[in-house]
């Protein structure tokens, strides 16, 4: 029986989802890369599928080099010369640099430590947002994420093989043609001059009413009219969406204005985009679960607050008040040892757990077939004290 609380991963979703990216790639003529970011787990390489990896730190573009593989490019808001330097030394083939200053220094470093292999560009910044939520927006007023076309002015492009785009959060492909529309507008006269274009994230290609055809065809005619460039996607989501579940043990059931379930997962440390988004992630109960990402026709589904016989609270055990997964209405109220299943856990979670209040680190779990479990990492003090 499992460990709670677990990140369970669930490798032939990922399979289903790998498939899925491999022939959007192969249709559209484009390279698929792994954004890091979101998911960056090694024991799962063997069911994945891209081209190459995309960094955001020296950190994660040793990893990519050292356990995933394929073309590793790197990016962050700004990068210090030690980082730049390291990255040089790891050898990235692809840097996207977010300023000229930026771009200025890299080419320094590189004349000084004599550094000619890795392909730089420039992360631009179209203007146009199609973000809900601004603090997902990096083309929100006064973003500090890519470059707009007026800073252009007077700088030279000499060394520059290629451009960044990056806009989008969990949307589907209408958004990038309007993007990829208002990308043409604004910089099309510097794409004749480009070897390379990273149309970024956000791009939500394996949800279930996403429009593949309208993406492979956005991308393919953006081909025809630009035959030089080489494309890249870089999603991180859409590799593992839907692809793993957060297992929780319920630990106490207390009365406040209504019940609420305290589990031994928490929010604030094991899932903290539902607090920082927020959203509230789909649950479920089920006795005979498999480990499978998605719920069996055996499992209690958790509905909306009003939406099924009893409304609880799903919350987590540090101090913070805040520490809440949600309001939930279930067939019957959840009890102590029962298991509660979170899905779509496996994006943004493991990437940014903390240690807040000494609470444990999730199991990270691995299912490669139904009921068959490899504990992959296993988390105690020692990590809880490393870090302080």
């Amino acid at each position: 029986m499992l460990r709670t609380p677990a990140f369970v991963i669930d490798a032939l979703a990922l399979r289903r989802n790998a498939a899925i990216l491999r022939e959007v790639a192969d249709r559209a003529g484009v390279r698929m890369l792994l954004a890091l970011k979101a998911f960056s787990m090694p024991s799962a390489v063997p069911y994945l599928s891209f081209d190459g990896t995309c960094a955001s730190s020296v950190h994660e573009a040793r990893l990519g080099m050292e356990a995933f593989g394929g073309e590793q490019h790197a990016f962050a808001a700004a990068f210090s010369e030690a980082d730049m330097v390291a990255l040089m030394r790891l050898g990235v083939h692809h840097i996207t640099l977010n300023s000229f200053a930026q771009l200025r220094q890299w080419q320094r470093l590189a004349a000084a430590h004599g550094h000619t292999s890795t392909q730089v560009g420039l992360r631009i910044n179209p203007e146009h947002s199609e973000g809900q939520t601004p603090l997902y927006d990096p083309c929100a007023p006064h973003s500090r994420l890519g470059i707009r076309r007026e800073a252009f002015s007077g700088e030279c492009l000499e060394g520059i093989s290629g451009l960044h785009c990056h806009n989008l959060c969990e949307q589907n492909a209408d958004c990038f043609a309007r993007t990829l529309t208002a990308i043409e507008a604004k910089f099309g006269d510097l794409l004749p001059h480009l070897r390379w274009f990273n149309f970024g994230g956000g791009h939500h290609i394996t949800r279930d009413d996403y429009d593949r055809e309208l993406l492979i065809a956005t991308l393919q005619a953006f081909r025809s009219r630009h035959r030089q460039i080489t494309c890249y996607l870089e999603p991180g989501e859409a590799h593992v969406l839907n692809a793993g579940t957060f297992v929780c043990t319920v630990l106490d059931v207390v009365e406040n204005a209504g019940p609420i379930a305290i589990l031994d997962g928490s929010a604030a440390c094991h899932t903290p985009d539902v607090i920082e988004m927020p959203y509230t992630p789909r649950a479920f109960m089920e006795a005979s679960w498999s480990g499978a990402a998605a719920p069996g026709k055996a499992a209690l589904r958790a509905g909306k607050p009003g939406e099924k016989a009893v409304e609880v609270r799903l919350a987590g055990p540090s101090c913070l008040a805040g520490d809440v997964f949600g309001d939930y209405s279930f067939d019957r109220l959840p009890q102590p040892g029962d298991r509660i299943y979170f899905e779509d856990m496996a994006l943004y979670t493991m990437v940014k757990t903390n240690t807040f209040n000494g609470i444990h680190l999730p199991d990270l779990v691995l299912r490669t077939a139904p009921d068959t479990f490899e504990v992959v990492r296993r988390f105690g003090y020692e990590d809880f004290r490393s870090r302080l």
